[in-house]
């Protein structure tokens, strides 16, 4: 096997083996919730067998090894000699966490270390001696080896044909002492029986000398201009001698058959009556219009790699920006022929953006497939009962945001288990039933994908809150009074805050939620938190529905465009004299009779502006107001990131290019809103 091809091979098999060991994690726990689930055990262990099928052929023995183990175990509880308890649960997800690392080292070339042989042994059923694992040998393409195959079932096709050459070689030829097969002479001798020497009437005299009753006669095949091979239509004869046709006479072949070969007087030669032959050939048609139908399916499907959808996307995203450019171009008014063709540009360039990002999109569900595992290992570990309920599996996100999404649902997800849901005998104390709930949704809401995880254990208090910022150091007793209870949750976010007594390899150190909201900040998502005490608590996350293009508001700061997501606008309204005022050190405009915190973007910019109209901007649970000299309107745009020396540059979030030409900085509204505390001493210069 030449290296090109078997790495093709490999990555072939790698590719269908991590999708089926991803879906089978969470079927592994379905499993051990119901574990007399036929349907779903047979799925597990498919998934087994197919992966260990795809490794022998490539020679990958540790591979097979552990699944014929878990195979074997999972075939015990098919068979129902034994039931899958939670040890031998254990065994068969330690075994799928093995897979995936043996499967990450054959990707890397790295030689497959054997499984612990105390791991196999888990897998083995008590008093129970081991099947033989089959051994898995690198096949050549160029020369196949047949793999040992299991003990064949009956088969009366076959033994009927080696019944009917025993009788060939007995009439016609002597068998060879030596070979159980037939040799040319003794297979031209089977023909001749069949279909007679090629004298004219052979086939008639064969015919009459088996049916004592008339019966229609069937004329005679037509026999090869060279006794060397038979054609597909006559070897097609010889099956229906054997077992009958749907076709008008195949009564002459098969009594051909039974008046030559007396060993085959066994098969049944009467002829259906007409209506009753012609069904079989109706109940097929249907049968092979529906294989056709699924293997058109199939072949509507095709692996692309990713990089291609990425540079797809990327010119889709160029595009967008010719659009704009030419729609900023073209004349206003009239009916201009220019005008009427750069509008259906913008409508089939809109199409395609939409059919491209399409295409980068999958359902969140095969992000969800990860946690049932994930919850059930730490509630096992932390001794308590949880179920985890799964919602909005079918919404579509961007491939990129579900990859960026799965580290800061897991710390989601272990704050829920430990810090929200209480001990099973306090839960029972307190009226509610042993098994706590976590539930994982998600849904799209406009161009956002919204993911809230809930659960209904003891909530957050505030209170509690407020007294471990203040013993953290993370702010003094008369800061923490003032703060209203959303802003006791946000306290959550902080670099270090921890609520837990004690640290452990589950939480306490601080560092989950401020990892949470780094990475969904990065998105240009937003978090917030909602809480019962008793009740339990909701985190909310929304993040953009895709990274590729994002719809912005276009505004002016002095000579710069900056670009905001128009996710996060609210509204806008122009600044009237004395609307301004300084609070507590801060900059606040009063709006809506209350007082709006405000960021200078000119002073943030480095540019003098007038500072005369304010957008409203909703961040999570935080409202702000930014100051801009002008409000230029709404458009799609690509934002392109800025490079490794200035990405870690707060409030900007990338760069694009405006339908004008010019480069507008993309802000990063989480950022700013972290940096708009501060006193801003050109704002009171503008007012």
């Amino acid at each position: 096997m030449s290296v090109e091809l078997d790495n093709e091979l490999l990555n072939v098999f790698l590719i269908e083996a991590r999708e089926l060991l991803e879906s089978l994690g969470e079927q592994l726990v379905d499993l051990e919730a119901s574990p007399n689930d036929t349907e779903l055990l047979n799925a597990v262990f498919r998934a087994f067998h197919t992966v260990k099928g795809g490794a022998g052929f490539l020679g990958l023995n540790p591979m097979v090894e552990l699944c014929h183990r878990g195979e074997d175990l999972l075939n015990e509880a098919r068979n129902g000699t034994i039931v899958l308890n939670a040890a031998f649960m254990d065994a068969l997800l330690e075994s799928l966490d093995l897979l995936n690392d043996m499967m990450r080292a054959a990707d890397g070339g790295v030689p497959i270390e054997p499984a612990p042989r105390s791991l196999l042994d888990r897998l083995l059923i008590p008093g129970r001696a081991v099947s033989a694992a089959p051994v898995a040998l690198a096949v050549p393409i160029s020369s196949p080896v047949a793999a040992p195959s299991a003990p064949k079932a009956y088969d009366p096709i076959e033994d009927e044909f080696e019944a009917m050459l025993d009788a060939a070689r007995t009439d016609r030829a002597p068998a060879p002492a030596s070979s159980a097969t037939i040799n040319d002479d003794e297979f031209e001798a089977l023909l001749d029986s069949l279909y007679g020497t090629g004298a004219p009437g052979a086939d008639s005299a064969a015919v009459s000398a088996s049916a004592p009753t008339p019966a229609p006669v069937v004329a005679a095949a037509p026999l090869p201009s060279s006794n060397d091979a038979i054609s597909d239509d006559e070897f097609e004869a010889l099956l229906d001698s054997l077992h009958g046709t749907a076709a008008p006479g195949a009564v002459g072949g098969a009594a051909a058959v039974v008046a030559s070969t007396p060993a085959l007087a066994v098969v049944p030669v009467a002829a259906p009556p007409p209506p009753a032959v012609a069904a079989p050939a109706a109940k097929a048609a249907p049968a092979a219009a529906g294989e056709k139908r699924a293997a058109s399916a199939a072949d509507t499907t095709v692996r692309v790699d990713t990089h291609r959808l990425d540079s797809l996307v990327d010119a889709a995203g160029e595009l967008v920006l010719v659009r704009n450019r030419l729609t900023s171009l073209a004349p206003r008014g009239g009916n201009d022929p220019m005008e009427r063709a750069i509008g259906e540009l913008e409508r089939v360039a809109e199409d395609l953006q939409n059919a491209v990002l399409r295409m980068r999109m999958q359902p969140v569900g095969k992000l969800f497939s990860r946690f049932p595992r994930i919850i059930r290992d730490l509630a096992r570990q932390l001794g308590k009962e949880i179920e985890l309920v799964t919602e909005g599996e079918e919404t579509d996100i961007d491939r990129t945001v579900v990859e960026a999404l799965a580290d800061p649902l897991v710390h989601l997800l272990r704050n829920a288990v430990d810090h929200g849901i209480e001990m099973p005998d306090v839960r029972a104390a307190e009226g509610k039933s042993r098994l706590g709930t976590v539930r994982l949704a998600a849904g799209q809401y406009g161009d956002r994908i919204v993911i809230t995880v809930t659960d209904d254990g003891k909530g957050m208090d505030p209170e509690v809150l407020r007294r471990k910022a203040v013993e953290k150091g993370l702010m003094d007793a008369e800061q923490a009074a003032r703060l209203d209870e959303r802003e006791c949750y946000e306290i959550v976010f902080r670099p270090g805050f921890s609520t837990a007594s004690t640290v452990s390899d589950i939480s306490g150190r601080g560092v989950g939620m401020d990892v949470v909201k780094t990475k969904i900040v990065e998105l240009g998502g937003t978090l917030s938190i909602d809480s019962r005490v008793g009740h339990g608590s909701t985190v909310r996350l929304s993040v953009p529905l895709t990274l590729a293009i994002m719809r912005v508001l276009m505004v002016r700061v002095g000579h710069r465009l900056l670009s905001l997501p128009l996710s996060n606008v609210t509204e806008v309204f122009e600044l009237v004299p004395g609307q301004i005022q300084e609070l507590d050190g801060r900059i606040v405009a009063s709006h809506r009779q209350r007082a709006l915190p405000l960021a200078d973007l000119g002073h943030w910019a480095g540019v003098s502006g007038k500072g005369g109209h304010v957008v409203v901007v909703q961040i999570g649970h935080q409202t702000l107001g930014c100051l801009v000299d002008e409000v230029l309107g709404r458009e799609d745009v690509m934002a392109k990131p800025l490079g490794p020396f200035l990405k870690d540059v707060p409030g900007v979030a990338g760069a694009t290019i405006t339908g004008d030409g010019r480069i507008s900085l993309v802000l990063d509204l989480a950022g700013l809103a972290d940096d708009s505390g501060q006193v801003l001493p050109s704002l009171r210069m503008a007012v």
